[in-house]
């Protein structure tokens, strides 16, 4: 290849990896709610995701407790969206 031809693809490279940081960068903040870290909750930290999921049902979806908006989506990967609060 001459010279010219390995400017060219080095500048396009540039160029596209520039536009995937900026498409990614201007991503929106994270405002999904967090698990919060409290007595109904904290046993479900030391658990494997999968698991702890099985448990969601228990509290939220029904019609008592934390009911879930009619526009939720599926309520069987829960903590997909929903991190796990660092700290105590």
């Amino acid at each position: 290849m001459d010279k010219k031809k390995t400017a060219f693809y080095n500048f396009l490279f540039l160029a596209v990896a520039a536009g995937i940081l900026i498409f990614l960068f201007m991503a929106p903040p994270e405002t999904t709610v967090k698990v919060p870290r409290d007595k109904a909750h904290i046993e479900f930290y030391h658990m494997p995701k999968k698991e702890a999921e099985r448990h969601c049902s228990e509290c939220h979806g029904k019609e008592v407790g934390n009911p879930l908006p009619k526009e939720h989506p599926p309520k069987y990967r829960c903590l997909f969206c929903h991190k796990f609060s660092k700290g105590s």
